[in-house]
């Protein structure tokens, strides 16, 4: 549902935003707000699954997206779109973390990788069946539809996590850190919102760049806090690992790439190569058919060549696949860009399947529960930060072609751009030593 949801979205935000009197940049908003919901709330997600039980807050969760989504196909103008996709985020914060935490506590490290792709194909279900479906409620009937379909979902949903999920012993939960919740959430906030208005043309960008520099003038006041707290909202003290350090930061840079191409590609398709949203969802579900086939291989890859070389060939293919899209002409053969959408979506799989794993690799079980959160948030902002990156390389290269319609240069140069930032990524992994996280894979690998 949640991630049906996230893909669907992009693949109607013209519709919405011609429907609800605004541009689809503006509708970037919508995205982020989502994100950052997600950001602020993930952090309290696994303290709420010690305090009342893993079972009880995956269902409120599920109840809070729906009650989102209909806010959502209510919306009649941007402001309350906005803050209904927050609402969805507020739900969507606890769902996937809470079900990965039970995930992490019930099985044994060196099933990890492997229990990690089952996790994921539900996850790549939604990709799949997203686009094609959301295009064809948003062309054929209206985009109201891709919300008022998660209400019968999340009643399934709901049902089935009680009848399934065991009624799991509760850590005892530590304190919660509430002035670091305040103060984390506040800067992840002010920060993604800076960001998002800096790159968009709705607001004057000063106020863009007083909330950014609020946000980060926070976050650093939290990073204080945060060390010198017996039990953090967010450890920083897990960054000294070096494993988990890498992960996180070349994980940065590929998710900011990643962020951006379903926000730019499904609007290029549309406005630059007139298509239908049922004809460019299409198009871009192709991507989740490589990945979900990755996942029957992806076990076996990386318990051969262990993690450094997939790590690496899967992110630089991954930049490459971006790349690509900045080189589309509305006459380039179909086929030719299903084909790479598969082969590239593959890499991604692999690239996720283990990243997720090799997150785990130098933390001990005790602190399970605090990398899955860093992670897990981390990596929501930088999402939220690459859907900005993306608008915002659009928005620039269109201001500085003196504005008009959004033409397929525009496009062009803003895959360029995202391209280069996720290729950091790529060198970063080059550098982690040949045998990086072997203890997951059961045993040394030297391939």
């Amino acid at each position: 549902m949640e991630n049906m949801d996230s893909t669907v979205i992009a693949t109607s935000l013209a519709a919405i935003a011609a429907d609800i009197g605004t541009d689809p940049i503006s509708l970037k908003l919508a995205l982020t707000s989502y994100l950052v919901a997600l950001a602020i709330f993930i952090p309290i997600s696994s303290w709420m699954a010690d305090r009342f039980g893993a079972r009880l807050v995956f269902r409120c969760a599920m109840l809070v997206f729906m009650v989102g989504s209909v806010c959502c196909a209510f919306s009649n103008s941007l402001a309350a779109f906005v803050i209904a996709r927050f609402v969805q985020g507020m739900g969507g914060a606890m769902m996937g973390p809470v079900a990965r935490l039970v995930l992490v506590r019930a099985t044994p490290r060196h099933q990890l990788v492997d229990a990690m792709a089952w996790l994921t194909i539900p996850a790549l279900i939604g990709p799949i069946v997203g686009p094609p479906f959301g295009g064809f409620l948003t062309t054929y009937f209206s985009w109201h539809w891709i919300f008022i379909i998660n209400v019968p979902i999340g009643i399934i949903g709901m049902a089935l996590a009680g009848l399934v999920l065991p009624k799991e012993t509760r850590n005892a939960p530590r304190r919660i850190d509430g002035k670091g919740f305040v103060l984390a959430g506040l800067a992840f906030a002010l920060f993604a919102f800076g960001c998002s208005v800096l790159s968009l043309p709705a607001l004057p960008p000063i106020y863009g760049a007083v909330a950014a520099v609020a946000g980060i003038a926070i976050g650093l006041i939290y990073a204080r806090h945060a060390l010198r707290t017996e039990y953090p909202l967010l450890d920083l003290r897990l960054l000294a690992f070096p494993n988990f350090r890498v992960a996180v930061v070349a994980g940065t840079f590929f998710r900011l790439g990643q962020g951006a191409t379903p926000f730019l590609f499904p609007l290029m398709l549309q406005l630059n190569f007139g298509m239908t949203p049922f004809e460019s969802g299409m198009v871009t579900f192709a991507g989740a058919i490589g990945a979900l086939a990755a996942k029957f291989v992806a076990n076996g890859v990386f318990a051969r060549y262990g993690f450094k070389y997939p790590l690496v060939i899967s992110t630089g293919i991954s930049t490459l696949g971006i790349l690509a899209m900045g080189l589309y002409q509305p006459d380039t053969w179909i086929p030719l860009i299903l084909a790479i959408l598969v082969f590239v979506g593959f890499w991604q799989s692999i690239f996720w399947t283990g990243s997720n794993a090799f997150t785990f690799a130098d933390i001990e079980d005790k602190d399970a529960g605090q990398a899955n959160t860093i992670s897990q948030v981390w990596g929501q902002l930088m999402f939220a930060m690459g859907v900005a990156l993306g608008g915002g390389a659009l928005e620039l290269t269109h201001r500085l072609r003196g504005g008009g319609a959004l033409e397929l240069i525009d496009f062009h140069i803003a895959f360029y751009v995202v391209a280069a930032v996720c290729a950091i990524s790529t060198l970063m992994f080059l550098r982690i030593p040949r045998n990086a996280g072997h203890q997951l894979l059961g045993g040394p690998h030297m391939h």
